[in-house]
């Protein structure tokens, strides 16, 4: 559960007095693998050329809901103008071979990208990036037709709204009716804000709660892409890049905190630079830890013996 004493300030400015402990959906009792191999020489899933998913882009999303594993992808073609980042999905029975959901995207009218879904009562609820890197918030009754609620309203300690720019890659939580997000900002930091009612999210603190570094190969720019509980600590999986000019190389890596707000990172990252793959994620299937990235094609590891 939640712990912690929060008083309410005006205009919604809350203060984190107590500490957080367990997200729905963590993994209790697995210990977390440090190195990880391919499993397979070709991607899970990749572009095709001509279609409306020519590319794929950014983080992509895999959830297992009892026998079905599900995915929702960021699908575009850069020859086709306007450019477009559309909604898509797969499925598949082992998290291995996936089938393409019907011909078209799921959502193709307003900009999706960068997405992860969260199911809470019965209900899925996506965090995406819409037009100008500007975090959004989506609601479906089973994970297929989506309604837009709009851009997610986030405000300084205050209660004055965020600096204008980008704010990206979000990352939602819910626990006992209480939401946390937590999002990026230029890929320069990572912030942590909170919300009653999935309206206004006001800062934890108005400074980042991880930055750049100091490891060569996260030096520059990171970004979370997922983050779940794992025995008595929180679990997040960013990707980092040390190179200052593009096109510049990624990888994931690992970070561990027991309050959301300190974070402690893994001395090497989960696959080298030279690879060049991002926007990982780690799930724990029956027989144990996987790893999937899905930048720019879907990728699965495995820990190595």
């Amino acid at each position: 559960m939640i712990t912690g004493v929060w008083c309410r300030r005006a205009l919604q400015v809350i203060c984190l007095v107590g500490t957080l402990s367990g997200v729905c959906g963590g993994v209790e009792g697995q210990e977390l693998p440090r190195a990880f191999e391919a499993v397979h020489e070709t991607p899970l899933l990749t572009g095709r050329p001509g279609e409306w998913d020519a590319k794929i882009r950014e983080r992509g999303w895999i959830m297992r809901e009892g026998e079905q594993w599900r995915m929702w992808y960021t699908g575009y073609d850069p020859e086709r103008q306007p450019l477009q980042m559309k909604l898509g999905y797969a499925t598949s029975r082992d998290g291995v071979q996936w089938q393409r959901y019907g011909t078209e995207p799921l959502v193709a009218d307003y900009w999706v990208e960068d997405m992860m879904v969260v199911r809470h009562a019965d209900r899925y609820y996506m965090f995406s990036e819409g037009v100008n890197d500007q975090a959004q918030l989506m609601t479906s009754d089973d994970g297929i037709a989506w309604q837009r609620v709009g851009t997610l309203d986030v405000r300084l300690r205050d209660g004055s709204p965020i600096p204008a720019g980008p704010f990206g890659t979000p990352n939602g939580l819910v626990r006992d009716g209480r939401w946390y997000l937590l999002y990026e900002r230029r890929d320069l930091g990572v912030w942590l804000a909170v919300s009653d009612d999935l309206r206004v999210w006001t800062n934890v603190r108005d400074e980042p709660v991880m930055v750049p570094g100091p490891e060569p190969w996260s030096s520059r720019m990171i970004a979370l892409n997922q983050i779940q509980r794992v025995g008595n600590r929180y679990v997040a999986v960013l990707h980092g890049t040390g190179d200052p000019e593009k096109p510049r190389r990624w990888c994931p890596f690992v970070a561990e905190s027991d309050d959301l707000l300190h974070w402690t990172r893994a001395k090497e990252p989960l696959r080298p630079v030279s690879e060049n793959r991002s926007s990982g994620m780690l799930l724990h299937d029956d027989s144990g830890w996987r790893l999937y990235t899905t930048h720019d094609r879907v990728d699965l590891y495995r820990p190595t013996r």
